[in-house]
């Protein structure tokens, strides 16, 4: 249990969004990570953007795994329900639940060792089923809880605080996702909430499954002179490939935003996220030129939305599974009995 607990009461003045709550009813525990931790920064910008989107606590599912990262939810919307699953589990964990309650607005919180090491198998399948949910990689290129020894994603040359070099190639979350067919992907940097929020809120509002990796520089471990995750080295090379902003439809008219310069990529539910002062070759819905766009800028920490793809069932709309959730259907539903089942199966000898 964390040491200081939160105040309740919440000032008065606080603006209220669309179903009266305040940002503070979307705060969590005090947190328990270190001063300074990008990983709290990012907790901020997702507290900002479930509040803005006025999503109800009670219709969130928060789900992680094992490490810093994992330890996030804990920090955002008290009130959601949440589980810590196995290390590397989460995305598995999350596409049993996805399936029971597809009502839920589901939000993973994963680290670099998480899911490119031990869950890189699941985070793939996850990709593949284009499970509707958003899924936040908290990229600081080391395993914090167990003394700072390299991630997978961890460049080559980058140096430990102990000064040893890594010798391993990195798996780059970003190029493994367009790769093997993610319909949204974004890269952002914890210590921007300005790009962070917008990039949220459009990944919750995807059709299906938002990966975002967040560079979030562990100040304990990964934050010295040689790292390439460090504060430093992120500020010093970041690359804005687009800048994002969210506009929901009901506060937009869509049609009065100029085009030139950009491009507008409609969402399922009429909303639309506007890219701007994006180069003049760079195309947000090419799933190659993103790939290779990444490849043309190695040295940079090419941030925004770089690819999304609307056109791509989820998963319930693959398996054509009812509308109202399973959670929900009445047990003579879903199980009609021996005769039914023996009919089924009789179709099949």
């Amino acid at each position: 249990m964390p040491s200081i607990v939160k105040p309740r009461v919440a000032h008065p003045s606080l603006r209220r969004n669309e179903v009266g709550l305040t940002v503070r009813d979307y705060e969590g525990q005090m947190s328990t990570l270190c001063a300074g931790c990008g990983h709290d920064s990012i907790t901020g910008a997702l507290i900002r953007a479930l509040w803005e989107l006025s999503i109800p606590p009670h219709m969130i599912a928060k789900m992680s795994g094992i490490g810093c990262s994992s330890k996030t939810p804990t920090y955002f919307v008290n009130g959601a329900h949440g589980f810590n699953s196995a290390h590397g589990r989460m995305p598995a964990i999350a596409t049993g639940a996805n399936a029971a309650n597809r009502d839920l607005t589901y939000v993973g919180v994963s680290g670099d060792g998480d899911s490119l090491s031990i869950g890189i198998g699941h985070l793939c399948h996850a990709i593949r089923r284009n499970l509707k949910m958003l899924y936040v990689i908290e990229n600081n290129g080391v395993y914090g809880l167990t003394k700072g020894q390299f991630s997978a994603s961890a460049d080559v040359g980058s140096k430990s605080k102990k000064g040893e070099a890594n010798l391993m190639s990195p798996i780059d979350p970003v190029q493994l996702a367009l790769s093997i067919g993610a319909t949204f992907v974004a890269r952002s940097f914890s210590g921007d909430k300005e790009q962070l929020v917008p990039i949220l809120k459009a990944g919750l509002a995807h059709r299906g499954l938002a990966l975002i990796d967040v560079i979030s520089p562990c100040v304990t471990f990964n934050d010295h002179e040689g790292s390439t995750r460090s504060y430093m080295y992120t500020r010093q090379h970041l690359h804005e490939a687009t800048e994002a902003s969210f506009v929901p439809p009901q506060r937009e008219i869509v049609a009065e935003i100029a085009k030139q310069g950009g491009t507008n990529v409609t969402l399922h539910d009429g909303s639309v996220i506007h890219f701007s002062r994006v180069p003049d070759n760079y195309d947000v819905s090419d799933r190659m030129a993103a790939m290779q766009y990444l490849r043309e800028h190695p040295a940079e920490v090419v941030t925004g939305i770089l690819y999304a793809d609307e056109s791509v069932p989820e998963m319930h709309e693959m398996s054509r599974t009812p509308s109202t959730p399973l959670a929900q259907l009445p047990y003579e539903k879903l199980c009609p009995g021996a005769e039914v089942l023996e009919s089924l199966q009789s179709q099949y000898r």
